[in-house]
């Protein structure tokens, strides 16, 4: 099962609109965010990909309740306070924010831990569990939206980088 990880889309609904069109077209079919959509609006581009999104609020999430309401509006969709734990495809994995807000022992209990906060791409190995942080969906800090590919079967990720010269304008 491939699964889109995307974190800190901030608002940019154009960029995440592309992001998970490429994700889609690489066999996504569950979005995992780990968090700062910052207002209800900027849901609109994973309601549009009629994809279940499960997600946690991160630093920049001021209104927990319109994004909840928002998020009624798509199909599955799920948002807890981060960090939250959660089986997919028979996978442990633990969406967190901030990596700081997860104790040691939880993330060696996962399989995968995905974070944001971070706004650049990033993979380790911790004590078996695989950390992912897929970079910022908006690409405002940097200048290249980002998003990974997460093959739950292989462990396999790919990032998604949008070309910062397009994003960049």
């Amino acid at each position: 099962m491939k699964v889109a990880l995307i974190a800190d889309t901030h608002d940019r609904l154009d960029a995440v609109a592309e992001l998970l069109r490429r994700l889609q077209a690489a066999g996504a079919t569950m979005v995992l965010h780990a968090g700062d959509y910052c207002a209800p609006f900027a849901l609109k581009p994973f309601i549009d990909a009629n994809m279940p999104l499960l997600g946690v609020f991160g630093r920049n999430d001021g209104d927990h309740e319109g994004i909840r309401a928002m998020a009624q509006q798509g199909m599955g969709f799920e948002l807890w306070e981060s960090p939250h734990s959660f089986d997919v495809g028979g996978q442990r994995i633990l969406l967190v924010h901030e990596i700081a807000d997860a104790t040691e022992t939880s993330i060696e209990t996962h399989q995968f831990v995905v974070q944001g906060h971070l706004h650049k791409p990033e993979m380790k190995e911790r004590e078996g569990a695989l950390l992912i942080c897929p970079g910022e969906g908006c690409g405002w800090l940097h200048g290249s939206p980002s998003a990974a590919l997460l093959d739950l079967d292989t462990r396999k990720v790919e990032f998604i980088q949008l070309p910062a010269a397009e994003w960049t304008r």
